[in-house]
Parts: structure tokens; sequence; C-alpha cells
């Protein structure tokens, strides 16, 4: 029996645009790598946070609140929401990109230490407008971080 090695890929999203780093994560996940976000409350998001924060909240009360849908509030199931929406996740080859991805707040101890990669085409330092942090939309939102 042959053993394959996985190219585990290693992204420190702290400093990048929420969208374009979906979308590179997105296209990268579906030509087979396995990818681990860390720092996903670190990542930004492009636009006035006050218009923003009221856009989300309006979204999030859709619904009923015991039967669904549900909306995601911490970091990192934003981020993994965010990916799977450029996904074909109903069809079979995006299932499986899906489950190759990993997201995390901060940096696990187990990771600490190995080389991690950025997205130099996905930095917010080539944005003009203003930005926020994830972490603060979903604190505004009703994240708690203990």
């Amino acid at each position: 029996m042959r053993t394959l090695s996985k190219q585990v890929t290693i992204i420190n999203a702290e400093g990048l645009i929420l969208g374009r780093m979906a979308s590179i994560i997105a296209k990268r996940l579906l030509m087979g790598e396995e990818i681990i976000v860390v720092n996903a409350e670190k990542a930004v998001i492009s636009g006035k946070k006050k218009s923003k924060v009221m856009n989300v909240k309006e979204f999030l009360e859709v619904g009923r609140p015991k039967k669904g849908p549900f909306h995601y509030r911490r970091p990192d199931r934003i981020l993994r929401r965010t990916v799977r929406g450029m996904l074909p996740y109903k069809q079979p080859k995006g299932k499986q990109a899906y489950k190759r991805l990993k997201v995390f707040i901060e940096i696990p101890e187990e990771l600490e230490g190995k080389k991690m990669e950025s997205l130099p085409e996905a930095h917010s330092k080539k944005l003009s407008c203003s930005f926020f942090t994830l972490g603060d939309l979903a604190r505004e939102i009703g994240w708690n971080p203990r």
C-alpha cells in the first residue's frame, strides 16, 4: 500500500482581506491542497465598520430563533463559511475540498514555530479605504472571547 504525503499549508490571516483570501484558499483547496488558517480574528474587512455591522445584524434577524437558519458569530466559523461560499460544496469535489480546510483563532500550540505563509495579493496594505478586523465584527454581533 502506498502512502501519500499530504501537502499542508499554514496561512497566517493577520492583515489579509477576508474575501480575497477566501477566494485564493478556495482555489487551492480545489486543487487538492490541505490548508490550515491561523489568526482568523485578525483578518480584515474593508469598508466602514458601522455600516457593515448594521448590515450583518439586520441579516442575522432573518429566520426563526429555534428553527434556524443559524448563523455563526465566531471569527473562525465566519471565515470557514466564507470559503465554503466560494466552493461547489454540494458536489463531491467541493465537499472533499471543504474537509481539507481547518481554521483557528490565534495560533495553536502544535503549530507554533512552524513555517507560515502569507498571501501578498490579499494583503490589506493595498486598501485605500478604511477597514476593521473580523474579530471586531464578531464581537459586535455577539461573539464573547474568553
